[in-house]
Formats: C-alpha cells, structure tokens, sequence
C-alpha cells in the first residue's frame, strides 16, 4: 500500500544487527497501514481512553493520558480524528509540545473485552472547540461540566496493532462520578506523591 513507511533508520540499523529483518519487513506489509480501516474505526468508537506521546523540537518526550465516553476519540474521516482538551493544571505539556513539533504518537488498549491495542501516529493541529464545531458539525456535544475548550486534530501517518500477549486482563470497577474541570484537591488527587511538601519543606530534589 502507497505510503507505508519501512521502518526509521533506527529501526533498520537494529534489524540488521539482530536479524530481524524478514519478521520486521513482514509486520510493515501486513499490519501497518496509513488510514484507518473499518475495523480500526470501530475499535476507536469503542475506547474509552488513550495515552499521547508528544515530544518538543529538543526531542524531549512526555507522555499523557486522555478519557472520556467511548467515542471520545472522534473519527471524522479515515485519515483524520481529533480528541477534546479540557481546561487542567494550565501546564499545557502535551499542546505545547505540539506547537513546537506536530508528531503525536496515540496508543488505545483494550484491557476488558478483546485484550489488544491500535498504535495510531501521525501530526497534530490545535482547533478552538467553535471553529471546530463550526466544521465538524457531529461533534459529541459538551454536557455540563465538561466542555472542550479545544481540540486536537490528528492528520494519521500510520496506524497498526499492538499485540496482546502482554496486556492484563482487568475488569471495570464502579467509582464516584468525575469532577470534571475541578480545581477541588482532594477530587485532582491531592499531594498524592508528596511533590509540594517536599518544596513546602525545603527539601532538597536531587535531580
């Protein structure tokens, strides 16, 4: 299929070193793809969380985690899908990464029914939540509590399975109803790891 990229230099240095090459030329022919297919897309309508990977223009990395209803990863067509931003700590990590560096790495796992995951990359643009309604007008519509304030569309690269002979099995447990866009303390999480105490108290973080 046009477009498929055959792995980073990276990726092909260490296949020849470890002789990977045959099973890593076959994975990219069988598996990876440059749109999403009908089975993708039904996998992502069905998920109710995902972790993104962005990095600065240094290459310095973060990782974030995003959740919402199943659907809250909106597929608008078969290379495009976009996923809200709610109002949080004010840092911004993820979106200022974007700003400097488009690449955006998304990965969805199925812990509870089929026990397998999609790795979805490609770039990343921020969309105000009016244009973007404005242009996707099938947008989920914001419930009280919960509005995006932006949205982060993803133009996709490449999409292709994460296998599940590693991923636990867990089963959804029933808790209290979120406080979304809180700034209550104990409902974030409060000093869970005990960060502010430590600068509270003077202690020295040995970086």
């Amino acid at each position: 299929m046009p477009g498929i990229r055959n792995g980073s230099d990276g990726e092909r240095e260490l296949q020849e070193r470890y002789g990977t090459q045959e099973r890593a030329d076959r994975f990219y022919s069988d598996q990876v793809r440059n749109r999403l297919n009908a089975q993708m897309i039904e996998f992502i309508g069905r998920m109710d969380m995902a972790f993104i990977a962005t990095s600065d223009k240094h290459g310095e990395c973060d990782n974030s985690f995003r959740a919402g209803k199943p659907g809250f990863l909106h597929v608008i067509d078969d290379r495009t899908l976009a996923y809200p931003e709610y109002r949080g700590n004010g840092v911004l990590a993820s979106l200022g990464n974007m700003l400097e560096n488009p690449h955006i790495g998304i990965l969805l796992v199925d812990f509870v029914r089929d026990l397998i995951g999609l790795h979805i990359n490609g770039t990343a643009r921020i969309v105000d939540d009016t244009l973007m309604r404005r242009c996707v007008p099938e947008l989920p519509p914001g419930e009280r509590g919960r509005q995006a304030e932006r949205w982060v569309v993803v133009d996709v690269e490449e999409a292709y399975i994460h296998c599940r002979k590693h991923i636990p099995h867990l089963v959804p447990a029933q808790r209290e109803a979120v406080q979304w866009g809180t700034d209550n303390v104990r409902a974030k999480g409060g000093d869970y790891f005990g960060a502010k105490a430590e600068a509270e108290s003077g202690a020295l973080v040995d970086y």
